[in-house]
């Protein structure tokens, strides 16, 4: 089983990332064949400073690697490595209806938010199906408000294999986590770059400290019990909190006589606790930039090699010689 996934590198990862798109990204390798790429051309609808989408990509791989990502089970590479991508993007293109990217969700909320309408944005379904299907993926892993993503990937494979009268194109499958729910941010909207809410993977802990205990929460008094369903830090803290440790956090809650203050002490160490390790292989990786980039390099060339056969099915199909 062929599965794809990509993340992109338009800031600093942060605890939505990992929980909602790293973890189980990582955890693809014992399940099939897994590709994961940094959708670079994908950043550039919103990242328009080189140095910084430069910086951002490097920051994923480390990122990835740090946490656990294993290169010898999983193909990690960068979209920028893969230049047949773009060419599959045009193919799909001229099959693409309009009315089928007017009706995408991710157009009208990233226009709602303020981002200036281009090309490219709107676009971004096609060249997402064409980075799904370069690699002849089967499963795609993505939250259940990216599944419309995946679905217009099919649509557009479809059309294509029906105008040119060919099966050129495997249709890919959603794989929704029922087990990852939204990450709360720190105002209990969802983790997101752009609330500016988020608890960043590698941040300082001094900076860590100072947002958990900013975390806003309810007046309820030190004395009274407090319910544990409603309250982003133990939302948070249960993410990384092992089953007794969560029906104990629960327990307290409920018992009274436990303050919030205490609650965000007990995440800020839960975090460090299990984010250490992975601060000290990311120092490591930093002092061996040259494995990385082989790393990502090794993998493009895997990746390209799929992408270069089914493009050339597409050429054909298409009349291209």
């Amino acid at each position: 089983m062929r599965i794809l996934t990509g993340i992109q590198p338009s800031g600093k990862l942060h605890l939505g990332n990992y929980f909602g798109a790293m973890k189980p990204a990582i955890e693809l390798g014992s399940k099939g064949d897994a590709f994961i790429f940094i959708a670079q051309y994908h950043a550039l609808t919103t990242v328009h400073d080189a140095a910084a989408l430069r910086q951002a990509t490097l920051d994923v791989a480390l990122d990835f690697l740090a946490c656990g990502l294993d290169p010898e089970r999983i193909c990690l590479f960068r979209q920028g490595d893969v230049p047949e991508v773009h060419e599959l993007a045009w193919f799909l293109s001229v099959v693409t209806p309009m009315g089928l990217l007017e009706r995408c969700h991710s157009y009208k909320d990233k226009l709602a938010r303020g981002i200036p309408a281009s090309h490219g944005l709107f676009a971004y379904p096609v060249l997402m199906a064409a980075d799904i299907l370069a690699y002849t993926s089967d499963v795609v892993p993505v939250g259940r408000d990216q599944k419309q993503h995946v679905e217009v990937t099919r649509d557009i494979a479809a059309k294509f294999n029906q105008t040119f009268g060919e099966e050129v194109f495997r249709l890919p499958e959603p794989m929704i986590s029922e087990s990852v729910a939204v990450i709360p941010g720190l105002d209990g909207q969802k983790m997101s770059k752009s609330y500016n809410n988020t608890l960043e993977l590698f941040a300082p802990i001094k900076e860590l400290k100072a947002k958990i205990m900013r975390i806003a929460t309810d007046s309820t008094p030190l004395e009274d019990p407090k319910n544990p369903d409603t309250c982003r830090v133990f939302a948070l803290y249960s993410l990384f909190a092992t089953d007794e440790e969560r029906a104990a956090m629960r327990a307290n809650y409920l018992g009274g006589n436990y303050g919030y203050g205490t609650a965000k002490k007990a995440l800020l160490e839960i975090y460090e606790r299990t984010f250490e390790p992975f601060r000290r292989r990311r120092e490591e990786l930093l002092g061996n930039l040259d494995y990385v980039e082989q790393v990502l390099r090794r993998g493009g060339e895997k990746a390209r090699a799929e992408a270069v056969k089914t493009l050339d099915r597409a050429r054909r199909a298409a009349g291209i010689v």
